[in-house]
C-alpha cells in the first residue's frame, strides 16, 4: 500500500525513479522496488520523499481529532 502512495505523489511532482532515488541517495530501482511492495522503506525515508513532493505526513486520532506531524514530536513537551 505504501508504494502506490509513494508512486502517486512522484507522480504528481513528474519525478523519475532515479531522480528521486538520487535525491534522496538510494539506487533508482531502490524506489521501483518501493513502489512495487518489494522493499519496504523506513519512515525516515517516506518522510523524505512526501517532504520533496511537498506532502507532510499527519497522524489524527480518530477518536479525538488531535493531529500532529513528525516534526511535533521534536517538540521537548511532548
Amino acid at each position: 500500500m505504501i508504494g502506490n502512495v509513494l508512486r502517486y505523489i512522484r507522480k504528481q511532482k513528474n519525478y523519475k525513479q532515479e531522480v528521486l532515488g538520487q535525491m534522496i541517495k538510494v539506487k533508482g530501482n531502490t524506489i521501483t522496488q518501493y513502489e512495487k511492495g518489494q522493499r519496504n522503506p523506513t519512515f525516515e525515508t517516506i518522510e523524505k520523499i512526501a517532504t520533496l513532493c511537498d506532502y507532510t505526513i499527519y497522524f489524527r486520532n480518530n477518536k479525538t481529532g488531535e493531529e500532529f506531524t513528525a516534526k511535533d514530536l521534536d517538540r521537548k513537551d511532548i
